[in-house]
């Protein structure tokens, strides 16, 4: 099982360099998992070379633009071409009727001869609270994270834990660091992939590099970090992390390759 990062930056990444950070599932049959769809998505995926027809299974992890914004074009591009079916989406069942009702719908509701709904551009699997979705035999479990507080609630955002070939992987996509939802998942995880801010003013809303440094040394040592802005990074080896992941980068998940994270991390 391969992860292919499309992209590794943050929201507002700007230039070929880099991309929205989009995630790329690719199994060992060759079927294909995007983990979110940004609104880059169409220049990201075809840099990695890619296209809405490679497009069948899509996670969605949040409503944000960076991790959504290209539904627009997966949903039109498969939607009106007939070598494709309707993408399989799996998302939380709080984020279903708000992806589609303010998020989609003021673009896609109107189409030639009908009103269309999410439906009838994808074939939509709502998960339920502490629920999980299948993809090529692995079980994706959902993960609450906590990414905006906006006073009066928190804005629906979602992980992912799972475990290929033995090795148990934390995907945070966007999260404050928040050790009361995440602590159990850093612990039992043999992989972190970690979203982190790099920029000079936080926003507050994802766990920044300099708050990450204050985790113990056996968490830092199978953390993966990704979603930084452009500019100078700091030395993430240095300081016991695996490092940040580049735009293409892709991992063969196994036991090799975490044994392999581990040492280099520790001999960085």
């Amino acid at each position: 099982m391969k992860l292919i990062f499309l992209g590794s930056g943050s929201a507002f990444t700007i230039g070929a360099d880099n991309f929205q950070s989009n995630m790329l599932f690719v199994s060992d049959r060759g079927h294909k998992l995007l983990i979110d769809c940004g609104s880059d998505i169409r220049f990201s995926l075809h840099a990695a070379g890619f296209g809405h027809l490679d497009i069948t299974d899509i996670y969605i992890s949040h409503l944000h633009a960076d991790h959504a914004g290209g539904l627009e074009y997966i949903g039109f591009s498969t939607k009106f071409d007939p070598r494709c079916n309707r993408p399989n989406l799996y998302l939380s069942k709080d984020l279903a009727s708000e992806l589609w009702d303010r998020t989609l719908s003021g673009g896609m509701r109107s189409i030639e001869g009908d009103i269309a709904d999410l439906e009838t551009f994808f074939e939509v699997h709502a998960i339920g609270r502490h629920g999980h979705f299948c993809w090529e035999g692995i079980e994706f479990n959902l993960v609450r994270v906590v990414h905006v507080n906006n006073g009066y609630f928190l804005m629906p955002a979602y992980g992912l834990f799972f475990e290929v070939s033995g090795v148990k992987v934390l995907l945070t996509t966007d999260t404050q660091l928040c050790l009361d939802e995440l602590g159990e998942y850093y612990e039992r995880a043999d992989m972190i992939f970690q979203d982190c801010e790099t920029s000079r003013f936080p926003s507050s809303i994802h766990a920044h590099y300099n708050k990450l440094l204050a985790l113990p040394e056996r968490i830092r040592n199978k953390m993966w970090l990704y979603h930084y802005q452009p500019g100078p990074l700091p030395d993430a080896k240095k300081d016991g992390f695996c490092g940040f992941v580049k735009r293409g980068q892709t991992f063969e998940l196994s036991e090799s390759l975490v044994s392999s994270d581990r040492q280099l991390a520790v001999q960085a």
